[in-house]
C-alpha cells in the first residue's frame, strides 16, 4: 500500500510550493471528486486541481504550502498546512496588493491505488483576504 503521508507531503512540496503541475497526474485520479468549494466555472476532477494550483501560483508566485502534520488511517490521510504567499498577480479579479498572507489549511484525502480520489478542504480564506487588505478586519 502507498505511503499516504509521503503522497500528501509530496503534493505540498512539489505541486503547491514548486509549481510542478505535471506531478498532479501522478498523484490525483482523473475523476477526483472535489468536496471543497471551488470558484465558479472551474473544471471537475484532476483538471480542477490543476486550475486551482495555477490560480494560486499565478497570483502568488512565491506561494508555499508547508506541511505541519499528516495523519494516515486506512485509505485516507489528513494534513494541516501553513500557506503563505505575496499577492503579485490578479487573484479572482482582484489586482495585486503586494501584501503577504499566512493562513492554516486542512485537507482530507481518500486514496485508491496511490492516487487521490476524493478531497475535502478547509482554509482561512477570510483571514487571507483580511491580511491582503481585500476584506476589512473583523470587529
Amino acid at each position: 500500500m502507498a505511503d499516504l503521508k509521503a503522497l500528501m507531503k509530496r503534493f505540498n512540496d512539489e505541486v503547491m510550493t514548486q509549481g510542478k503541475i505535471e506531478v498532479i497526474d501522478e498523484l490525483v485520479s482523473e475523476d477526483l471528486v472535489e468536496h471543497a468549494p471551488t470558484p465558479p466555472g472551474f473544471p471537475e476532477g484532476r483538471d480542477g486541481v490543476k486550475a486551482y494550483v495555477d490560480l494560486f501560483r499565478s497570483a502568488f508566485p512565491d506561494f508555499k504550502a508547508a506541511t505541519v502534520a499528516v495523519v494516515e488511517e486506512g485509505d485516507e490521510a489528513w494534513m494541516q498546512s501553513t500557506l503563505t504567499g505575496t499577492h503579485k498577480g490578479e487573484f479572482m479579479g482582484i489586482p495585486a496588493t503586494n501584501k503577504t498572507f499566512e493562513i492554516t489549511a486542512f485537507d482530507r484525502v481518500k486514496f485508491k491505488d496511490g492516487k487521490a480520489v476524493e478531497h475535502w478542504a478547509s482554509q482561512d480564506d477570510m483571514g487571507m483576504m483580511t491580511q491582503l487588505g481585500i476584506a476589512p478586519e473583523p470587529g
